[in-house]
């Protein structure tokens, strides 16, 4: 029997796992229910916001991601993702215009379907991309700062290849610093992402602790360093 990409990509069931990031709350519930019936798991998120927090707790297979949001737009949330994570990405739009496209692939989009379209449309293209991702090999998931390496997969650091312990708190903080690479992050923001239920105090004091431990000097912020009025950011090399 041939392979299909349900049997190499997916969870423990088997299922490719698909997050439909959009604020229409019916369209949303629609694809979820389509998608499922197609044998997809499926996860909402009503905004960028919501889809990040929701890829830091779950691994996805492909999202279906529209452009036009309240705040920041799928293209901006695409060009941004594209960072440090390669999941493949199919935009939702209500604009054909070539240029348009463009923008998007640009930006690391890897397939456009404009609204209207028809469902079966939208799953044909789905496993169309997820076929294509079955021959790649997993993306380099590693960001570098000086003598470190931080690991995204694993949430693991690194200084030489010998492994500097983290507690959990330090490692989501870090690893919320790091998908958002050359970004400034609010401490409401890094709380959230991080899963740091403290004060923004609480949040300063992990900085001042990851910083021990990937600066050369923790006085002299190269690499997470803080940028007044908005938060911290991450800069690897």
């Amino acid at each position: 029997m041939p392979m299909t990409p349900n049997d190499i990509i997916g969870d423990e069931t088997g299922q490719a796992h698909i997050l439909i990031v959009d604020d229409d709350r019916r369209l949303r519930e629609l694809l979820h229910r389509y998608l499922s019936e197609n044998g997809f798991r499926v996860t909402e998120a009503q905004d960028t916001t919501q889809a990040r927090a929701r890829m830091q707790g779950l691994d996805f297979d492909l999202l279906v991601l529209d452009v036009m949001m309240p705040g920041e737009s799928g293209l901006d949330f695409a060009s941004d993702l594209r960072r440090t994570n390669a999941v493949p990405i199919l935009m939702l739009t209500a604009m054909g215009e070539t240029e348009d496209r463009i923008n998007g692939l640009e930006r690391g989009v890897d397939d456009y379907l404009s609204k209207p379209f028809e469902p079966r449309e939208l799953v044909l293209r789905i496993r169309r991309i997820l076929s294509r991702a079955v021959a790649k090999p997993p993306p380099s998931r590693t960001l570098s700062f000086g003598d470190c390496q931080f690991d995204l997969n694993r949430q693991e650091l690194t200084r030489d290849g010998t492994l500097i312990r983290l507690t959990t708190t330090e490692a989501s903080l870090l690893n919320a610093l790091a998908r958002s690479a050359d970004v400034a992050l609010s401490r409401e923001t890094l709380s959230r992402m991080s899963g740091e239920t403290g004060s923004d105090r609480a949040i300063d004091v992990q900085v001042t602790r990851l910083r021990r431990k990937i600066e050369v000097d923790p006085k002299m912020p190269r690499y997470l360093c803080t940028v007044r009025g908005k938060g911290y950011i991450l800069r690897p090399d």
